[in-house]
């Protein structure tokens, strides 16, 4: 698990991620409404499967349900993200959908060296490669070295077709 500055950084690398897919995929709307919503919502991703654990309407604010369990199961952030980039530019509220799943992706990619693991499809799977909190400036390194790319280079080459590969095509 990275530490929570850590989480928050490779929100906002999730946020500049989201907001390059759908600028360059032309689907930012007017006023680049779409492309800030995308950007808000990857932020907010990044840690979106701790705080979708927390019981916010209590007074305590406890956990609902047990830490790294269905908030952070992989299968279903992923089907988030493939769902909303085919409606980008189709549907209006898939682009910050886009984003929320971006952040969420990101965060479980980095939880996942942590030895206590992300359940991807049935069970926790665990890279076990470091602690919690320890190597984070290699985890937002990578998160914003991916942001960089996907800002400069548009998607890759071979990313599911779409507005975006219609681009690429151009470039």
């Amino acid at each position: 698990m990275a530490s929570g500055n850590a989480h928050h950084a490779t929100g906002w690398a999730a946020g500049v991620i989201a907001a390059a897919v759908v600028t360059h995929a032309g689907a930012g709307g007017p006023w680049h409404l779409w492309t800030a919503l995308a950007f808000l919502a990857g932020v907010a991703g990044g840690t979106a499967p701790d705080w979708l654990e927390v019981a916010w309407w209590t007074k305590r604010r406890r956990l609902w349900i047990t830490h790294r369990t269905i908030t952070h199961w992989g299968i279903g952030w992923i089907a988030l993200l493939a769902w909303s980039y085919h409606g980008i530019g189709h549907l209006p509220l898939a682009a910050p959908v886009f984003g929320l799943a971006c952040g969420g992706v990101i965060h479980l990619l980095a939880d996942w060296p942590n030895p206590l693991g992300v359940p991807w499809i049935a069970r926790r799977h665990s890279l076990n490669w470091w602690n919690s909190g320890r190597c984070d400036l290699l985890v937002v390194g990578a998160s914003w070295g991916a942001a960089w790319f996907v800002a400069v280079h548009g998607a890759p080459h071979g990313w599911p077709v779409g507005t975006i590969e219609r681009w690429w095509r151009q470039v």
